[in-house]
């Protein structure tokens, strides 16, 4: 098949369904709102899309369109056509890009993730447990040295990985490159003391210049990860930083998504963002929790869960999709998660997660080490199938944890 196909939901305004339909498949494409003296035969039959299936009951669209209208390796380009000018198209009240589905040639351009989360799993020598983690609270206002001082504390109280949060980049009190040094040499010291291999994600975040600096002084200084803003800094940057091919760990951060995806009428599904990150090359993405303070139903996580970690996915409501062996990424699990919820959350998403809690470490009343401990409790506890409240018996932080997130 050389064609891809993107499957929309639409609502049309003032005009039939099909004439929506016609107006959507041409100013993605080749045409426009009105007919073309510099349109022929010929090139609306080699380039032209095709209507392939439409549902009245669910207000879907499925088009096909040819290779050729798609740069190979552009995804900024592949999205001005599926996700451009249609959008504000005043014959469509309501229109929303659910998924594209990308043939073996589409595919093939592209690297995927370096490490995937067997990858990832073999840097931390962690085979089958979920991984742990922790964001660094508050977001900001910590200085490097203190900013250590707290992930030294999470580290030790058995936690996997430590990450800057999503607006930390390199601030006046927290300068990028002193927060790195400072954080590496926690990583070593967890190294020599515990025996174990951990990981710091390193918000690099910036133009692409900037970012591009700033993932070099990473990798210079012995960083294994590093973490990026995939929606604010954009596909552009995300496909810059892949191309690098460093070998770090690419950690992908979402904030923003809400802004295109949360109307599921209109916009953009974080379905097809998380599927357009596997194709370009992250290695962890955050897909959402569907227990924590974040928005996300349990089914809409498991489809983003299946479409980044599975070989051949099909999922109801979305198109099909062969990787043609892309790696697998790390789903991540972040936002409003404490020890409590940790069963739930592997219940309901598995064990090939990262599982971040950042009030749910640091909010602990024992603190940040207690915190962590806790986390790592209520881990050992569903990985062994123990109730929560018997474990907690003989373990305190667990005990005050759940007291303090009854």
């Amino acid at each position: 098949m050389n064609e891809l196909v993107a499957k929309y939901y639409f609502e049309a305004n003032g005009v039939s369904a099909t004439q929506a339909v016609r107006q959507i498949m041409a100013e993605s494409s080749i045409g426009t709102w009105t007919e073309l003296q510099t349109l022929d035969t010929r090139m609306q039959k080699r380039l032209g899309p095709r209507a392939l299936k439409y549902s009245k009951t669910t207000g879907t669209v499925e088009i096909a369109y040819p290779i050729d209208l798609f740069e190979p390796r552009n995804i900024p380009q592949l999205l001005s056509g599926l996700a451009g000018n249609i959008f504000g198209m005043k014959i469509v009240k309501n229109l929303r890009l659910l998924d594209i589905k990308f043939p073996k040639k589409y595919v093939k351009n592209f690297k995927g993730p370096k490490f995937g989360f067997h990858g990832v799993r073999k840097i931390l020598g962690i085979k089958k447990r979920p991984v742990l983690g922790t964001i660094i609270k508050p977001k900001v206002g910590l200085s490097p040295i203190e900013f250590a001082n707290v992930a030294y504390k999470a580290y030790s109280g058995g936690l996997d990985f430590v990450k800057d949060d999503e607006n930390l980049t390199s601030l006046r009190f927290c300068k990028f490159e002193d927060r790195v040094i400072k954080m590496l040499d926690v990583v070593d010291r967890i190294k020599e003391e515990q025996g174990r291999n951990v990981l710091y994600a390193a918000n690099v975040t910036a133009p692409t210049r900037i970012m591009l600096k700033r993932a070099d002084f990473v990798y210079a200084h012995g960083g294994r990860c590093i973490m990026i803003d995939i929606l604010t800094a954009g596909f552009s940057a995300l496909q810059e930083l892949r191309s690098q091919n460093y070998k770090m760990v690419i950690h992908a951060h979402r904030a923003g998504h809400a802004s295109v995806t949360r109307n599921k009428k209109h916009g953009i599904s974080m379905y097809l963002i998380a599927k357009l990150s596997r194709l370009i090359g992250v290695d962890q993405l955050h897909i959402g929790t569907a227990v924590g303070k974040m928005e996300g139903q349990v089914k809409e996580v498991l489809a983003i869960k299946d479409i980044i970690q599975k070989d051949h996915v099909r999922v109801k409501g979305y198109l099909s999709q062969d990787w043609y062996k892309i790696y697998p990424v790390f789903a991540v699990a972040s936002g409003g998660l404490h020890p409590r919820l940790v069963p739930e959350v592997i219940k309901i998403m598995g064990k090939d997660i990262v599982i971040q809690a950042g009030g749910g470490v640091h909010g602990h009343p024992g603190g940040t080490k207690a915190g962590a401990k806790a986390m790592k409790q209520a881990l050992d506890a569903a990985m062994d199938g123990v109730p929560l409240k018997i474990y907690a018996k003989t373990h305190k932080e667990l005990r005050d944890a759940l007291r303090r997130w009854p």
